[in-house]
């Protein structure tokens, strides 16, 4: 605005005095060093509700001060009556209206007070029009003031839509704020929370660790005694039904230290302190030693146990106790819910990307592919499981899956209701031995 008067200025020179032209100029200076002054103070000062009415007052007459400043320059040009001067007047003030509509439309009756004394000296040229001397001009006249007025209402009007527009980006930038703060407050809410789970996690490994030698303990002398009065070994019992509960403590017993190994086991794979003893081991020599362990169960639920074994696989690097365990609950999971007269199919093979996988198929009931998150959760079970009253803690799938991840492979399970299940164990590429190596330096190369 500053640079704008100063081009007012220079065309003012060609109809008025210099003294008159330096006069308005100082006088434009000192009411844009108002404005500036009021909107200074205004963004250093904190600003409330009840304090935004009295700027915005302050506001609205400093424009329209400015405003009229800027009509006085008008009306000077324009009462030399000539017809350059009175268009250079109407330009003058379609500038001025065009410049307040860009600067201060998020004050719309700011932008009216410093159009409106603008408007007022333009229709003053109508008064002009009427004098006999300017009567011949007149149809020259009234079309610059139809100009100059239409102007300054179109801008006017204009300014309104960057002020509705102001209005929308704030209320989305609210909206927006108040989204991150509900994301970071969920945030911290979250680290809170895991940090309060994984405290609670280490703490429960605490807890098992610390346990594990005080529950150990007594089950070791319940199991040996018990298997001491089950075997009858210094002498018989009176009572016949004695060496029966004899039998049914040392069960629950061997259940009992079951259930707390593998609650042991699958708390140290979730903290991340289960140890590999990585050595060469052969998958098909141990898928063959767990299967005859179990032969005698399947055969007393005459189940037929299948194998398809690529021949001439090299040996894994891998944890031999980890590997059988993985194994044996598989197995034994398959056997127990295949149902009598069923079949047990075992593949052992090489895998697209060089690696070997252990895969399992049951002829058993399956089970229903919304409750496949179930089984493979700590202590969940299937409803099948539920519903014939079989044994087991719901701990082996999680187990196996923590196992084998520990490996770098990963566990699948395939299941239908009514089509049985399948389960894949696939060790990857890099556990794989290379078959020429030595066994001499067979270790140190692995």
């Amino acid at each position: 605005m500053a640079a704008l008067s100063v081009v007012f200025a220079a065309i003012a020179m060609a109809w008025l005095t210099a003294y008159a032209v330096l006069v308005w100029f100082c006088l434009n200076l000192a009411a844009l060093a108002l404005t500036e002054l009021i909107a200074r103070r205004f963004s250093k000062a904190p600003v409330s509700v009840a304090e935004a009415r009295r700027w915005r007052r302050d506001l609205i007459v400093a424009e329209t001060v400015q405003g009229g400043v800027f009509a006085i320059l008008v009306e000077l040009v324009g009462q030399s009556g000539e017809p350059a001067a009175l268009a250079s007047a109407v330009v003058m003030a379609l500038l001025v209206a065009a410049m307040n509509a860009a600067i201060i439309p998020c004050i719309p009756a700011a932008a009216f007070g410093a159009m409106a004394p603008l408007v007022l000296t333009i229709l003053t040229f109508l008064r002009e029009a009427s004098d006999a001397a300017m009567r011949t001009l007149a149809s020259g006249i009234l079309p610059l003031i139809a100009l100059a007025c239409g102007g300054q209402l179109y801008f006017l009007l204009l300014a309104r839509k960057p002020h509705k527009a102001a209005l929308e980006a704030l209320s989305f930038q609210d909206e927006k704020d108040e989204l991150i703060a509900e994301l970071e407050q969920s945030k911290a809410n979250s680290d809170l929370a895991r940090r309060r789970a994984k405290e609670a996690n280490l703490a429960k490994s605490r807890f098992l660790a610390t346990m594990s030698h005080e529950l150990r303990t007594p089950l070791n002398a319940i199991l040996g005694f018990s298997e001491v009065m089950k075997g009858e070994l210094f002498g018989a019992h009176i009572v016949a039904s004695y060496k029966e509960y004899s039998s049914d403590i040392h069960a629950s017993g061997s259940h009992l230290l079951t259930l707390i190994n593998e609650i042991l086991d699958l708390s140290r794979i979730e903290a991340g302190r289960f140890e590999l003893k990585e050595e060469a081991i052969a998958l098909d020599h141990l898928v063959e030693d767990c299967r005859h362990l179990l032969t005698l169960r399947a055969k007393k639920r005459n189940l037929t146990i299948e194998e398809a074994v690529e021949p001439n696989l090299p040996r894994l690097w891998a944890d031999e106790r980890a590997v059988r365990q993985v194994i044996l609950n598989l197995l034994s999971n398959a056997i127990k819910f295949t149902p009598p007269g069923g079949s047990i199919r075992i593949r052992i093979e090489w895998t697209t990307s060089g690696g070997q996988y252990f895969a399992l198929r049951d002829t058993g009931p399956g089970i229903p592919e919304e409750e496949i998150p179930i089984v493979m959760s700590a202590f969940g079970r299937g409803a099948l499981a539920q519903k014939n009253a079989h044994e087991g803690s719901g701990l082996g799938l999680p187990i196996v899956k923590g196992l084998v991840e520990l490996h770098g492979g990963t566990f699948t399970l395939k299941s239908k209701l009514g089509e049985g299940a399948e389960v894949i164990v696939i060790f990857p590429p890099g556990r794989v031995i290379e078959q020429s190596v030595n066994p001499e330096t067979e270790l140190n190369t692995a």
